[in-house]
Formats: C-alpha cells, structure tokens, sequence
C-alpha cells in the first residue's frame, strides 16, 4: 500500500508540475521584479528622480493642499478622488487620480509632483508603463477579474504541488544521502538533485508566497475560511458627507482632525474626495501594524464640517483582521525589510529552475524508455 501511495504521488507531483509549471515560473518572475518595482520605474523613468533637502512633507505639511490645487488646476475634467502618499522621505509626490466608478475596465492616473507640490513632472494611467503592466500581469494574467480567479485557484494547485514534491523527497533512509548532490551520476539523476535541492531550499519562502497569493487574489473564500476558524474580518464602514454641498475644507485641517483621532501613527495617504458625498479618507499606520506603504487604520472626515465621522483602527482589530492585515506586507516581503526582500527576489527566481528542470528530467526519462523499449523489442 505504501509503494502504491508513493507512486500516486509521484505522478500527482509530475503532472501537476506539468498543468501549473509554467504558470508558477510566470508568476515567480513577475514577483521577482515587483520586489522592488518603485525603484525599477524610478530607475526607468529619470524624470521622478528628483533630489529634496527639505524635509519630508508629514501631518502639519501645506504642500498637500498645495499639491491638490496643481493637480485640480491642471486637469480640471477628472472629478474623482486624488490620493497623496506620505512616504516619510524627501522628493517627489506621488498622487493617483480614482475615478467615481473605478475598475479593471476605467484605470486610476499616476502622478508625480514636484516637492513642493507645484508641477507635475509624469503622469501614467495604470497598466500603461512596464512596472504596472508586471503588476497586472502577476495579480491577473491580463484578464482581469478572471485571471485574478485564475492565480487564486492555481495558487491553491501550486500549494499541493509543493507539498506532494516534499513528500516525495522526505528521506526513507539516510538524511545526508538525502540531501547530497550525486555529481558523478546520470544526467536524470543530477537533475533530480537540482530539482530537489532547489525545492527544499525555497520550500518556506515558495509555501509562503503560494498560501498569501491565493488568500489576497480570492478574498470571499479566503474571509470564509477564517469566519469559520479565527474569526470574521470586518468590513470598512460606508460613510457619506453631511452636506455635499458647498466650500470644503482643507486637507490640513482635516489632517489635524485625523492626528487628533491617531496621535501615535505614522501618516500613509490622504485621499480628498471628487464632487458628491464622498469623504476625506486619512490612512495611517499603527505601531502594530506590519504594513509601511499599505497600512490599515483610517480616519473618515466630513469633507465640509471637518468632522470626525469615523475611524477604523488596527489596534482594535479581530483575529480574522489581523490575519488578512499580514498578507499583503508577507506577500511582498515589505515587513522584513531589505533583507527579507531580497530573499523574495531570489525565491521568485526558483518556480522557474523547478519547472526547467522538473521538464527536462521527464523529457531524459521519457527518451530512456523508448531507447529502452526499442531495444527490448529488437531482433538482435
């Protein structure tokens, strides 16, 4: 029965590898080039590669209202809301323009601010320049809604192949044989202990990569699973202005509303809604959260009054929350720092070196036996 078990999933392993290989090299080399994406776009475009030596624009800046009068003035017609990113360094703004409706078919605008907030030195709708069209290309195959669903359910494929590619290997007898590289062998054998050897040195990071993709590309399921172990995450709160109507407030002082209501965060973004009932939305990161560029605290302000109308905090967070909060800063390595990041690129490198030569040996494999059967059936 254990032979018959271990050559099922022998062949689960090779014909899964087979199904989902090529998609898992496509997806760890794209990741590998979004490790770092900002600097690869910085680097591509010398434009944004602006130097400052003033200090970082934070929660008592004027250049955010200063920002968002340039970018109304110069494009009046764009009516939906323009979000600033408070990098916490020196340099150029970076903006994005969302419009009312946005979706996969209507791409948000990148923009890119002087320091001081009076020039636009680039704009760039969404999936139009290389690093984005990488992104899309990684989260969705180009497809959009579907190749998100795609990724998420081959990710799940992925996760099973590399479980059952461990169990194949899991040593039967001596643990150093196991992990030796047997130079002197037969090309099929050397390649086997390439593949196996890739595998197991990426195995953690690979397992890792593979379990939060499919848990940010299908995020009902994903909410599903754990509503029925750890908990239900929550849902933002759908808040509109008191009165849409008439002169607004500026974002300084709605920032200054948000700093009272999050005295100990770091600023993130701030988003100034288009015309309607939409709210200044302010996103922090809490001393807990794990996520610098994404974080997960909000303070919602009526656009008008100025008015806190509500908050949604990390520190307060279930576990189900908490959980999700960690898969996008996991996912991209963002949490671990340089370090971690650099492990990530290099581990989107390896899908591609299992897939190579996981093909390669079947194909050496395939050809012996035919050589072998050819052979077995002569005359002679």
């Amino acid at each position: 029965m254990t032979q018959r078990l271990r050559v099922f999933i022998l062949r689960l392993h090779l014909w899964l590898g087979l199904g989902v290989g090529a998609l898992f090299a496509l997806l760890g080399l794209t990741g590998s080039a979004l490790v770092f994406y900002e600097a690869l776009d910085a680097a591509l475009h010398p434009e944004i590669r602006v130097h400052s030596t003033a200090a970082a624009p934070g929660w008592d800046s004027p250049l955010w209202d200063r920002a968002l009068q340039t970018v109304k003035a110069r494009w009046p017609e764009r009516t939906g809301a323009w979000r600033f990113e408070a990098k916490g360094e020196p340099g150029v703004i970076a903006a994005r323009h969302v419009p009312a409706h946005a979706g996969h078919a209507i791409p948000f605008t990148m923009v890119w601010l002087s320091p001081d907030g009076s020039q636009v030195l680039r704009e760039a709708d969404w999936g139009s320049y290389l690093m984005t069209w990488f992104y899309d290309l990684h989260m969705s195959l180009l497809l959009g809604d579907t190749g998100i669903a795609i990724v998420g359910w081959s990710g799940l494929v992925v996760t099973v192949l590399l479980l059952t590619g461990l169990w194949a290997w899991w040593p039967r007898g001596s643990w150093a044989n196991a992990l030796r590289f047997k130079r002197d062998a037969v090309r099929s054998r050397r390649l086997r202990d390439i593949h196996k050897l890739t595998g197991l040195v990426g195995l953690p990071l690979l397992l890792m990569l593979a379990v939060t993709g499919v848990m940010l590309a299908l995020p009902n399921e994903s909410n599903a699973v754990l509503a029925a172990t750890v908990g239900a995450p929550t849902k933002p709160p759908k808040l509109q202005a008191s009165a849409p109507a008439g002169p607004r407030v500026s974002l300084a002082a709605a920032l200054a509303t948000a700093r009272a209501a999050f005295p100990n965060a770091r600023l993130a973004w701030v988003e100034s809604p288009g015309p309607g009932p939409g709210v200044v939305r302010v996103r922090v990161q809490q001393p807990s959260d794990p996520s610098d560029r994404f974080p997960h605290s909000y303070a919602y302000i009526d656009p008008t009054t100025g008015a806190l109308l509500a908050t949604r905090d990390r520190e307060r967070f279930g576990a189900g929350d908490i959980v999700n909060n960690w898969l996008h800063p996991l996912h991209d390595g963002s949490v671990g720092g340089l370090g971690l990041r650099v492990l990530l690129m290099l581990a989107g490198l390896l899908p591609a070196v299992l897939f190579l030569t996981g093909v390669w040996r079947w194909r050496v494999r395939a050809v012996a036996r035919r050589h072998g059967l050819r052979a077995s059936n002569s005359p002679h």
